[in-house]
């Protein structure tokens, strides 16, 4: 296992970014988080593009599904049909349990549907319980000689 593993957050929230971070800094060894507001930041933080040109490439993305700008679904599309990125594990996190946005979000590529609950120790637990398995529980390829992420 990698050292150091990075997780893009793209989430317009303040509150579910903080409560995020606060769920995730106990993580042994430590995650590098790195948070985009919005679909239009998120790709270009994916593309190294701007002020983001020395962005790591993550190992684990949780994209909220209602984002302002190039909304959630075209992020997730740009991910997925990128052959750099689509390795990436991608955990749609919503308020939304819509069976549409559900049937959507899988027929994007997304590796899960993670619905937001309503009470802190339940938001804690799913966010705790996605990061352990993407990062410690799946096996994704292994890392390149150059230390990056095989994505």
């Amino acid at each position: 296992m990698s050292a150091h593993r990075d997780i893009l957050i793209v989430e317009d929230n303040p509150a579910d970014v903080r409560l995020m971070r606060e769920v995730l800094r106990d993580f042994d060894p430590p995650l590098e988080l790195h948070v985009t507001p919005d679909g239009d930041e998120a790709l270009l933080f994916l593309q190294r593009k701007d002020k983001y040109q020395d962005a790591p490439t993550p190992h684990l993305i949780f994209l909220d599904f209602n984002l302002p700008k190039s909304n959630s679904r075209e992020v997730l599309d740009f991910i997925k049909r990128d052959a750099q990125l689509r390795l990436i594990p991608v955990a749609v996190l919503t308020t939304s349990d819509a069976d549409r946005d559900i049937r959507e979000a899988y027929e994007l590529h997304a590796n899960c549907y993670l619905r937001k609950p309503a009470d802190l120790d339940s938001f804690f637990n799913t966010i705790r319980e996605a990061a352990h398995f993407w990062l410690e529980v799946a096996h994704a390829p292994a890392e390149t000689e150059s230390g990056a992420a095989p994505f």
